[in-house]
């Protein structure tokens, strides 16, 4: 019997298709999003990319070329090598390498306000026995120098962390003092109020080249109802400490976010003008979260995806109109997605990893010596769920990483993988989140066609995508600085506090 040569069955073409997913643009159909692997992309017509799936497209025609610089296809094995994707995939997911890089201390639960779309279960400031002990501080510092990565971010949380301000300083001298001998490099962080900041306590933060982090909802009336507390004086007493903390640290040593509610929704550009007013150059536009508080008050307080997005489409073009008038001012998540257009390195955005960053990026060592993988997993243990606690600071990390919670995110959290993920044209510039899946959806896998999650970032990818390319060149610019300047400037709280 005589067989017919290979080439009969696989007959030769002019280039070789490299892994790809697209989209049709919402608003052009006739046009598509195509990715590569490791997260490079084109804006293409649907004709052209039909002939070029088919391998019709001329080996020599501009159009190739730009594909093949983009990691799509390959001219040829004998002409061609697939180093360079393989190269910029490995930068994209350099977050990897090395283990968590942020580690956040809950040194107390108490706090003097009554937010209504509180993330965590607070307690009366007279309630001493939530905060962290000496014991769970000194073990837990312990546990963070097990980790091998060489850059680490403090961060203090609450609660309100300056109603515990002397284990902030022992937590802190603790760790200067470990890495005299370990020689890591440092970042200190307080997430706070900033409300009656002593001079003390500035000099502390100082000494240490700390980071605040604080809320500032808007303009005094939506600040003071999103965030009540006696004497209805929270805007006051924020903007105090606003204006002592940049006095004593520096100007960019103080950043704020606003955090969404119903009445937000009605006054984007009076939310944006009043960041402006304070002489904040950058804003974190924050939907409510289903934890705590906020899913109790969501009723009341809560709105639809759809209705968050139209809010930010407003809020952007403001935002677009706030810097064409000559003052610099970005929106955080919108610089996070554009450093993933524009960039391929990896960046410290746990919520948009995969592999998830929840226990790969970073760790909580709550005020009870309790450790969890995220925030959100904090939140969810203060309802009553502890799916997802890790262990607790007196067990060594290789109990964390092998514990049932880190094989749930390990099973739920690469998105490639993951149903619906793994056909969106966006997945290499997005993560997993399975924690807000579960918390939303009671899986970590999710449904994805129905996840807030899913709806808000393919909404947010499409609305900038939109916006850059019908942009002035102008814009264009304003937007391409966005994306690389985060890079090199991350936000100081890259989980929200």
């Amino acid at each position: 019997m005589k067989f017919r040569p290979p080439e009969t069955f696989n007959p030769p073409q002019p280039y070789r298709l490299l892994p790809m997913r697209f989209r049709r643009l919402p608003w052009d159909r006739e046009r598509a999003f195509v990715s590569s692997m490791a997260g490079d992309w084109l804006l293409m017509d649907m004709g052209d990319l039909e002939r070029f799936i088919r391998h019709e497209l001329a080996a020599d025609s501009p159009l190739f070329a730009d594909l093949q610089a983009r990691h799509l296809a390959i001219g040829g094995t004998h002409q061609s090598t697939l180093a360079p994707l393989f190269s910029q995939y490995r930068s994209r997911k350099s977050y990897l390498i090395g283990g968590p890089a942020l580690h956040i201390f809950v040194v107390s639960l108490r706090c003097h306000h009554t937010c209504n779309y509180c993330q965590v279960s607070r307690q009366q400031t007279n309630a001493a026995s939530f905060d962290i002990t000496g014991h769970h501080a000194r073990q837990a510092v312990d546990r963070l120098f097990e980790w091998p990565n060489p850059e680490l971010t403090i961060e203090f949380q609450g609660g309100e962390p300056l109603l515990n301000f002397e284990q902030v300083m022992t937590i802190t001298n603790l760790i200067v003092e470990r890495n005299r001998a370990e020689k890591r490099s440092l970042r200190f962080v307080l997430a706070s109020t900033l409300h009656d900041l002593t001079d003390f306590q500035l000099d502390f933060l100082a000494e240490h080249r700390f980071k605040l982090s604080t809320s500032l909802d808007g303009p005094e009336w939506l600040h003071n109802a999103n965030r009540p507390r006696p004497g209805r004086d929270s805007y006051e007493r924020t903007v105090r400490g606003i204006d002592a903390g940049r006095r004593r640290l520096g100007d960019d040593a103080v950043s704020a976010l606003t955090t969404l509610t119903r009445r937000s929704l009605d006054v984007p550009e009076a939310i944006i003008d009043e960041y402006r007013k304070l002489g904040l150059n950058s804003i974190s536009l924050r939907p409510l979260s289903p934890y705590g508080f906020a899913r109790k008050t969501a009723e009341r307080t809560g709105y639809s995806t759809n209705e968050y997005l139209a809010f930010y489409k407003k809020a952007f073009e403001h935002l677009i109109a706030v810097n064409k008038s000559g003052y610099p001012m970005d929106e955080s998540y919108a610089s996070l997605l554009l450093s993933q257009l524009f960039t391929s390195f990896g960046h410290g955005y746990v919520d948009l990893r995969s592999p998830s960053g929840a226990g790969l990026g970073a760790i909580i060592y709550d005020y009870d010596g309790r450790v969890y993988p995220s925030d959100e997993a904090r939140m969810l243990a203060a309802m009553g769920d502890h799916s997802f606690s890790l262990g607790d600071v007196s067990q060594p990390i290789s109990s964390w990483l092998s514990s049932p919670a880190m094989s749930l995110l390990l099973g739920a959290g690469v998105a490639e993988a993951l149903p619906t993920c793994a056909d969106c044209a966006y997945v290499p510039l997005c993560g997993a989140d399975p924690i807000e899946h579960y918390a939303r959806q009671g899986d970590p896998v999710g449904h994805r066609p129905t996840s807030d999650f899913c709806k808000r970032n393919l909404g947010l990818f499409d609305l900038l995508l939109e916006r850059y390319e019908l942009a002035d060149r102008a814009t264009k610019r304003l937007m391409e600085s966005w994306g690389t300047r985060r890079n090199s400037t991350p936000e100081p709280c890259d989980v929200a506090a």
